[in-house]
């Protein structure tokens, strides 16, 4: 975490101090070990709206893709996600929906999980937000996260551990959505992901309806991402039991875990 981050989690790190240390210590829980559940997230301001934003470095997190379980159910919610990984011995320090999925909770377009691919790539025509391209791929190679449309990424596919497609792109290369408007007039909850240039990837869900331009411009002026994909929006989720955070929409499809390695 850099000097601005810290400075900037102060705030939220006290408030969260004053209520949580009282009732972990009653519980029998140790500072060290509450302060090692709590995840790396802060609330953001940008502009008219505020934000939870939540960086994992890929060197020192573990970022992985869930969608079902060891015996083929699905999760279906973030808060059965971290029952199940709590029951394996590890603890999720938070969890975030990973973009668009079929009635049937099967991924739209690429899904990648522990290696292997379960859905492919979808480059055709449609409608709806997944089909506003350029669409993109955020994913995780080895130590490494990164975000790229999805052309690009087909025609130079790297060996991936975790993929996930959704749509529209952000931020593309430093520059907003060719079809995005600022005078937009669709305002919803939304969230997405994107990655710095040192590599960190930076999720982020809106507590204020957003457009899709305020929302990339979040992205790339104020969290300082080049390449930043939209998730989805209004079943936007966000499980961060460490501060309280507990958004828990049923039956979703793929979800994000990140875990201290």
């Amino acid at each position: 975490m850099d000097l601005g981050t810290l400075l900037q989690s102060v705030p939220l790190l006290a408030t969260l101090l004053k209520s949580a240390v009282p009732a972990a210590v009653g519980a029998g829980v140790g500072l060290g070990q509450w302060l090692a559940a709590v995840p790396p997230c802060r609330n953001q301001t940008f502009e008219n709206a505020t934000y939870l934003v939540c960086e994992a470095d890929p060197k020192h997190f573990s970022i992985e893709l869930f969608w079902k379980n060891k015996d083929g159910d699905f999760y279906r919610s973030l808060h059965n996600l971290r029952n199940a990984e709590q029951a394996a011995g590890r603890s999720m320090l938070f969890g975030i929906n990973a973009g668009m999925y079929h009635p049937n909770l099967a991924p739209v377009g690429l899904y990648v999980e522990r290696g292997e691919q379960v859905t492919p790539a979808k480059t055709g025509s449609g409608t709806g937000n997944f089909s506003m391209q350029p669409n993109g791929i955020f994913y995780l190679s080895a130590n490494k996260a990164g975000v790229r449309a999805t052309k690009d990424y087909l025609k130079r596919p790297p060996r991936v551990d975790y993929a996930t497609q959704s749509g529209p792109m952000l931020v593309i290369d430093g520059k907003l959505h060719p079809k995005f408007h600022a005078d937009g007039t669709s305002r919803k909850i939304r969230d997405g992901v994107g990655v710095r240039a040192d590599g960190v990837a930076v999720f982020a869900i809106s507590d204020d309806v957003v457009t899709f331009h305020e929302f990339a411009r979040l992205f790339r002026d104020q969290l300082g991402c080049p390449n930043a994909l939209f998730l989805d929006g209004s079943i936007s989720s966000l499980y961060a039991p460490g501060i309280g955070r507990n958004d828990d929409f049923w039956n979703l499809g793929p979800m994000i875990g990140v875990f201290k390695k």
